[in-house]
């Protein structure tokens, strides 16, 4: 069943473009498409070609819109563009490099015994989070 529900990234981007472009301003809500990968969610931001000293790179603009670790929350990366590509483990890092910036931490994570890979926010964030507002 997985491949005849299976878009690639690229058809996934231009068919929420398309979308997006055919609606008022004011119902343009949806940020997608995003994958709900083992790390988190990403989305996919944006197709692009960067200019490199190689030569020019078309490339996926990611982002975690949700991620094991707080810490990846909103970042952008870069996937070399691959117009076959489905799913988060199809795609290989972009300008060369050997792997995505949050893999040797999420092995880490996903490594320790009887965790769930889960990192949750600093002890100050908890505080402020957890702060209960005093009765007037």
């Amino acid at each position: 069943a997985k491949h005849y529900f299976e878009v690639p990234l690229a058809r996934a981007y231009d068919i929420y473009k398309e979308a997006l472009s055919s609606v008022a301003g004011t119902a343009r809500t949806a940020q997608g498409p995003s994958m709900s990968a083992s790390p988190g969610k990403i989305q996919v931001v944006g197709i692009t070609t960067v200019p490199t000293a190689s030569g020019p790179e078309k490339v996926f603009v990611l982002r975690f819109v949700q991620a094991r670790n707080p810490a990846w929350m909103k970042e952008t990366f870069f996937a070399k563009f691959d117009e076959h590509a489905s799913w988060l483990s199809d795609l290989k890092p972009a300008f060369g490099a050997k792997e995505f910036f949050y893999e040797a931490e999420y092995r880490d994570l996903v490594g320790r015994e009887g965790a769930s890979g889960q990192l949750f926010p600093s002890s100050d964030l908890m505080k402020y989070k957890l702060r209960t507002r005093p009765y007037a």
